[in-house]
């Protein structure tokens, strides 16, 4: 179960956001096999000036309707995997009229211990809830 943070420039529709996280979550549900409902996204709108997203040495430009993406995961998923990811995030952007310079993931793992679902305690390593297996 990915937490999703989506930052994105404020002056798009409500529906076209809505569009843009549900696009990112049937990603992650289709590559790693996460259940539907196994869904914890922060999506933020900011003002264009405060998302500075400039060319990385690749040769391209970003708009305005950059949409920067950060995926928290446990690790242990293989680089493969994690490719399949990024090429499956941008299709379902591109779905939904996100042009493909726009999209940008950023990846952090961590571990069992490092997740709390409320109570104050760690689930997965108390047992109240089982580790996922990685897809």
């Amino acid at each position: 179960m990915p937490l999703v943070r989506i930052d994105l420039a404020a002056g798009r529709t409500p529906e076209a956001v809505r569009a843009i996280a549900d696009a990112i979550h049937t990603a992650v549900v289709d590559e790693y096999g996460i259940p539907e409902r196994d869904r914890f996204q922060i999506v933020t709108e900011h003002p264009a000036q405060q998302i500075i997203a400039e060319d990385a040495g690749l040769g391209f430009e970003r708009t305005e309707g950059v949409v920067m993406i950060q995926v928290f995961t446990q690790r242990g998923r293989s680089d493969e995997a994690k490719q399949a990811l990024y090429a499956a995030v941008h299709d379902r952007l591109a779905e939904v009229g996100v042009a493909s310079e726009d999209v940008f993931i950023g990846y952090v793992e961590n571990g069992p211990q490092d997740w709390s679902f409320g109570f104050g305690r760690a689930q997965y390593v108390t047992g109240e809830l089982g580790v996922p297996s990685l897809a």
